[in-house]
């Protein structure tokens, strides 16, 4: 049974970091696309960052280039998203996304992923 536990988000001052964990059951993160979706009030799930199953390229929203690191631990079979320098309208519930087929093009697309982890509140304010 396919299981994603997302963890670790919290509430952080402006300029701050906080990395989240997404761990991984009934899979191995290595041979499923992952990617991440905050989703704010009254907002759609926008995916903000993604790693490959093919080859374990990257690939980031303008808005987080710079910011955010996604990275995968095959031997924890966990993907994390480092965030640094955060900012009020990072502000959202995160949620990672698994699919084994996603292409490149859908990405950050959440229609293209079959496997949700249940999401973690991210506030950054002072």
């Amino acid at each position: 049974q396919v299981q994603l536990v997302v963890s670790w988000g919290g509430l952080v001052q402006p300029g701050g970091s906080l990395r989240l964990s997404c761990s991984a059951s009934g899979f191995a993160v290595g041979h499923y696309a992952i990617a991440w979706f905050p989703q704010a009030p009254g907002k759609e799930r926008e995916g903000v960052s993604c790693i490959s199953s093919t080859d374990g390229s990257t690939n980031y929203a303008d808005f987080v280039e710079g910011r955010f690191t996604i990275a995968r631990d095959s031997a924890r079979n966990t993907v994390y998203l480092q965030m640094n320098s955060l900012k009020p309208e990072d502000t959202a519930v995160y949620y990672c996304a698994a699919d084994p087929t996603v292409s490149t093009a859908s990405a950050r697309v959440a229609s293209a992923y079959i496997y949700w982890g249940q999401g973690t509140q991210v506030t950054v304010s002072s």
